[in-house]
């Protein structure tokens, strides 16, 4: 279901908006925040609720991993799209998981008119590094329906 309203959406995002997503704005057109689940250091997987504003995506890049690595992405709220290079974007909704392999290089964000949020696991792997690529194209991403 779209929300545009954030008051509507925020009453179904059950884990919550967080914090402005400041360390990672560079890599993203619009607002993003943040919410941390798990403390790696504590549990060796790094889990965050992820929450965009509508028209909000990050930008492409690439989990890269030499062994193991990725993302998973586990939609909770809103409506929004993942994309990977050469390929038809996918409409995402609450319920949907979304399994990343590494060295696959992709976007994910929310709808043009909805609030959108997710859990964003990082695949434990050997020599993990993330690469952050282009925008998403503005024209392109203005023609998802």
């Amino acid at each position: 279901m779209k929300y545009l309203s954030y008051e509507d959406f925020e009453k179904v995002n059950v884990f919550g908006k967080g914090d402005d997503n400041e360390a990672f704005a560079q890599y993203f057109t619009g607002a993003s925040f943040l919410k941390p689940l798990t403390n790696p250091s504590k549990t060796g997987v790094f889990l965050a609720n992820v929450t965009f504003a509508p028209g909000c995506r990050n930008n492409w890049h690439i989990h890269h991993a030499k062994k193991g690595g990725g993302q998973i992405l586990i939609c909770t709220a809103g409506e929004g799209w993942y994309q990977e290079e050469g390929k038809a974007a996918v409409s995402l909704a609450p319920g949907m998981v979304i399994t990343i392999p590494p060295e696959v290089k992709h976007w994910h964000g929310a709808k043009k008119d909805s609030w959108f949020s997710h859990i964003a696991v990082e695949v434990p792997g050997e020599q993990t590094s993330n690469e952050w690529c282009e925008p998403v194209d503005d024209e392109a991403y203005k023609r998802l329906a």
